[in-house]
């Protein structure tokens, strides 16, 4: 039973003790507090065997100890303060969502364009088998030094139904990652994920594997935003490191496990890298200069350059 003016619970033996006042800490020179405040308190000091009594007035409540007991008092309730000064955590301040959706989209859409150009037969074209031997993630061929696969393999798809199911489960993480970081910014990071991805993957694989396709890419994409998000709700990590792997497997699902010249492996790798790279930008969220409109456009145009000299090196190195 909470202790109150009519209830001074004295209970050693002998005359009633002077109750005296106590400032709680936090406060300059008030000593009146409100209900809730005053009863959280006393519950402070009754855990900690120390009696005490609340007082109303006008002013508010009051909380009050035996006189002998006011130092000890003090000293309960300055630990309890300083033990739980940031609690309860400041919540975390929304991300910042660019609308750039059509932008995204747009970009996605040439990819769709570029797959249609390589059934193309021409006398200037390389065709379709000769597209893909360009192109493709040879592991052998990257070791041995033809790096523009690890790119030119992200933009190469064995039909349209490997296609399309980039294009629309993975572009809605895509998009994603443009409004959360911009479009230069996220396609710098969705591009850097799928060349580690497929590096790595090369690494372990035999030289005779091959792949080709987005999908490394777009687990990439929800690796970074998988990653950034921890680290900015590193409070909540506890509740939260599941739901970058529960998206993965959920995508894993989606768009297969197998296949021509597609592989698990490669997928593993992409999320892998863009959590790291998801953990490394978010460290650096706070930096302006990819935000801003200069920074921006040099990032967006470093994304377009990088896949065109790829494939020109392709194209240069081509039989």
């Amino acid at each position: 039973m909470m202790p109150s003016d009519q209830d001074s619970r004295v209970t050693p033996e002998g005359p009633a003790p002077l109750w005296v006042p106590i400032r709680p800490p936090g406060l300059s020179a008030a000593i009146h507090l409100s209900e809730a405040a005053a009863r959280n308190l006393a519950l402070v000091l009754e855990a900690r065997g120390i009696a005490c009594r609340l007082q109303r007035s006008v002013w508010g409540w009051q909380l009050s100890v035996p006189q002998g007991l006011h130092q000890r008092a003090d000293q309960e309730l300055r630990l309890h303060h300083e033990e739980n000064r940031n609690w309860p955590p400041t919540p975390t301040a929304a991300a910042k969502l660019t609308d750039n959706g059509l932008i995204t989209a747009s970009v996605l859409g040439l990819l769709g364009l570029f797959h249609s150009l390589t059934f193309l037969r021409a006398s200037w074209a390389p065709g379709r088998q000769g597209w893909l031997s360009l192109g493709e993630a040879a592991a052998g061929k990257i070791l041995d030094g033809e790096w523009w696969r690890l790119v030119t393999s992200l933009t190469l798809h064995v039909d349209g139904q490997h296609l399309f199911g980039n294009l629309l489960i993975g572009g809605v993480f895509i998009i994603l990652l443009c409004r959360r970081f911009g479009s230069g910014q996220g396609w710098c990071l969705l591009l850097l994920s799928g060349v580690l991805g497929n590096l790595a993957n090369a690494l372990i694989q035999s030289p005779a594997h091959r792949a080709v396709g987005l999908s490394t890419a777009v687990f990439g994409a929800v690796g970074i935003l998988g990653g950034e998000s921890l680290l900015r709700n590193r409070r909540r990590l506890l509740r939260r490191w599941p739901l970058p792997l529960a998206a993965a497997g959920a995508l894993l699902a989606m768009l297969g496990t197998g296949g021509e010249r597609t592989d698990l492996g490669a997928h593993l790798f992409g999320f892998a890298a863009g959590t790291l790279l998801g953990l490394a930008v978010g460290r650096l969220q706070n930096h302006p200069w990819p935000h801003r409109p200069l920074g921006n456009a040099l990032l967006a145009a470093t994304a377009a350059l990088v896949p065109l000299l790829a494939w020109l090196a392709a194209i240069n190195r081509s039989p």
